[in-house]
């Protein structure tokens, strides 16, 4: 409570007492006549304000007169209308979910997000998180669930369908074709080199070297073998590879043509023999278990995680417009899509209207709570400090009410 209030109050008092004694050693006349009533009513009056506001809250004087301290002596009764009148009429039940039903959650979240969002330093802090978070990821224990999904989706898998379409997406992209001449360009580049030649030529002369033929055909033999040496045999055999190659790398090449449509036709047997697949499946399915696949599995996380520190470093070194980019693109999404944040709204209010009528009790409980958890000393502080010093001004006016009651009554005995 205000202390000049209270002053104030104690000092209208001695006001009137002290001109109320000062005027009786005055001479009798009408105006101290006038001013002795004046000051008696006042005095009377200030009193009785003083008794009624000190009643209200303990016993004036420390005397238990009957029907003083009512706060306290009804302390239940007023906090049980105080609980009832919050209940009932300020904050019922009916008006905190009418009002509830009125708000566009979403609608106020998404725009607080996005006043939120065009911060820098919120999103630079965002980033900050998402990378500390990334960090901190125990990757060796993601390992186990990859394998095990991986698993699940090779067992689960339709391999002749699958099959089916990898050589369908094969043929309609020409990947085979791309495989045999990548195959033979890596052929003619073998053996073009000079060291190919050396170890076809020593190759081929061990072979005449040690070739048996008999009669005309191996004197023919013999003499084939004294004309060359290891130079001119890898020369030979280095020209008629790369001959053979070129001629295979002829796209209109019936040679070429005719491996290339075997090679199609084993792809079809390979990929409709359910036996085989099975079979690749199997293997598969071990290896996934091996030692080796789970270092391969972890080494490919950590990689992972480096890209995505590294991108995460590189975004928020640009203000972070990555996460005001998502966020755009998340609102536009649903701004396409009104039913469903409708929908979204609905659930929303709908938990939080339920979660009201389910604790509305709980706000009289709580203001119960805290007024039972005051001793009297506390309640009756506090109530002076909230509404002490209108009642120290009602002794005030009381004070010169009676002041001015008492003139007037005076007044009227004089006439």
């Amino acid at each position: 409570m205000n202390v000049g209030s209270r002053n104030l109050a104690g000092i209208s008092l001695i006001v009137m007492a002290a001109g109320f004694v000062g005027c009786l050693f005055l001479p009798e006349n009408n105006w101290t006549f006038l001013l002795i009533g004046g000051f008696e009513a006042g005095l009377v009056g200030g009193l009785a304000d003083w008794f009624a506001v000190t009643a209200l809250f303990r016993h004036p004087l420390g005397l238990r007169i009957p029907h003083t301290s009512l706060l306290l002596k009804n302390k239940g009764r007023i906090v049980d209308s105080l609980v009832s009148a919050m209940e009932t009429q300020l904050l019922n039940k009916e008006s905190i979910t009418e009002q509830l039903r009125k708000l566009n959650l979403i609608q106020a979240a998404a725009q607080m997000l996005t006043r939120v969002v065009a911060r820098k330093r919120t999103r630079q802090q965002v980033l900050d998180f998402a990378a500390e978070t990334i960090a901190k990821l125990p990757l060796e224990k993601a390992v186990e669930p990859v394998r095990d999904a991986a698993a699940n989706y090779i067992r689960g898998v339709d391999a002749a369908g699958l099959a089916d379409r990898a050589l369908t997406k094969v043929l309609n992209d020409g990947y085979e074709i791309k495989l045999f001449d990548y195959a033979l360009n890596e052929a003619k580049a073998w053996a073009q080199r000079p060291e190919t030649k050396d170890t076809m030529g020593a190759l081929a002369m061990d072979q005449l070297s040690n070739a048996k033929v008999g009669g005309f055909t191996g004197f023919a033999f013999q003499a084939f073998a004294g004309m060359v040496n290891e130079d001119k045999l890898g020369s030979m055999i280095q020209t008629m590879l790369v001959a053979g190659v070129d001629s295979l790398l002829d796209p209109y090449g019936e040679q070429r043509l005719a491996i290339l449509r075997e090679v199609r036709v084993k792809l079809f047997e390979a990929a409709g023999d359910e036996e085989k697949l099975e079979y690749l499946r199997g293997q598969v399915l071990e290896v996934l278990h091996e030692q080796a696949t789970e270092a391969f599995i972890l080494n490919n996380l950590e990689k992972l995680r480096e890209f995505a520190l590294a991108k995460t470093a590189e975004e928020r070194a640009k203000g972070g417009r990555i996460v005001f980019r998502l966020y755009a693109a998340v609102m536009r999404n649903m701004a396409s899509e009104p039913e469903r944040i409708q929908l979204w709204e609905d659930k929303t209010r709908g938990a939080i209207v339920q979660i009201a009528e389910q604790n509305h009790y709980r706000i009289g409980q709580l203001v119960r709570d805290n007024v039972d958890r005051m001793d009297d000393k506390q309640l009756v502080e506090l109530l002076e400090e909230k509404i002490g010093q209108d009642l120290q001004w009602i002794r005030v006016n009381g004070a010169v009410c009676g002041f001015l009651v008492g003139i007037v009554l005076s007044l009227i005995q004089l006439i």
